[in-house]
């Protein structure tokens, strides 16, 4: 087979989502707006609350893989609560050439309240994705925002030692950015999250942003430290606050995220994260 023909297949065959919708306060009770679905990727509202409202994502081609394509892009109106979550650890598998690509637009309008609380993201060996996170909150609008990332299922005995992994996250508040991060780890990653000055032989991180922030919220997130069962360092400034996670296995990491966003909100975590 000819390497154009190839080429067209590999391409033919790769996935291909996106989700967009809105959501707005009625009297005190979010309630969603225009919804757009496209491709693998759905969102189902699995149950009414009494103002916020939830939302879970469900990809249907059952993973992610070189060449997929994934695009979310939500708007919260004036004064609306909405949480967002995942049906269960999203799982990116080995990629031969082409790395996945997914897209992440998150908008709130003023004193509306996001939650961002995916499930974990677990990389395979060889797998190669480039994500990017772009966030853009009114003045006095509210965030809650965690993503975790596993390199290999560690309680398979599976270890991820080759692939790539780019992650860009950018925050504006009130029209100005606030907060810019690019991650970028390639090549042998097993090696690199072996240094001490990097993971330390960890297989887990995770970072949790948290709009407004301040040293109030620090100290009251670093009384739970004794409980941790990985390294977890947190810090504030320009208005918000952003805890750092790194742990030997997904399970402790996530016990330490779901402290950490417990004291965070009052709000309860997705039920999900729970079972």
């Amino acid at each position: 087979m000819q390497s154009g023909a190839a080429s067209a297949i590999f391409a033919a065959n790769r996935a291909r989502g996106a989700v967009r919708f809105d959501v707005r306060s009625e009297g005190g009770v979010t309630r969603r707006g225009a919804l757009h679905e496209s491709g693998s990727l759905r969102v189902r509202f699995p149950s009414p609350e009494a103002e916020g409202l939830s939302a879970v994502f469900v990809n249907t081609a059952g993973g992610v893989a070189g060449g997929d394509r994934f695009d979310i892009e939500i708007a919260a109106g004036e004064g609306a609560r909405l949480t967002l979550t995942t049906a269960a650890a999203e799982k990116v598998y080995r990629a031969p050439d082409e790395a996945a690509r997914l897209s992440i637009a998150l908008k709130a309008q003023s004193g509306a309240h996001l939650g961002w609380l995916p499930q974990e993201t677990i990389l395979f060996d060889h797998a190669r994705i480039s994500r990017r996170i772009d966030i853009d909150l009114a003045e006095d609008a509210s965030l809650l925002l965690c993503e975790i990332v596993v390199f290999g299922r560690s309680a398979m005995g599976e270890r991820m030692q080759n692939g790539e992994f780019i992650d860009r996250w950018r925050l504006r508040r009130g029209g100005r950015l606030v907060f810019a991060e690019t991650v970028r780890l390639d090549g042998n990653i097993g090696d690199k999250l072996a240094k001490p000055a990097v993971a330390n032989g960890g297989v887990a991180i995770g970072t949790a942003l948290v709009v407004p922030g301040d040293e109030a919220l620090v100290e009251r997130i670093r009384e739970a430290s004794e409980s941790f069962g990985g390294e977890v360092g947190i810090s504030a400034w320009n208005g918000f606050a952003m805890a750092r996670f790194c742990a030997q296995d997904a399970a402790r990491l996530r016990a330490d995220m779901m402290t950490v966003l417990g004291r965070a909100s009052p709000s309860p975590l997705p039920r999900l994260w729970l079972n």
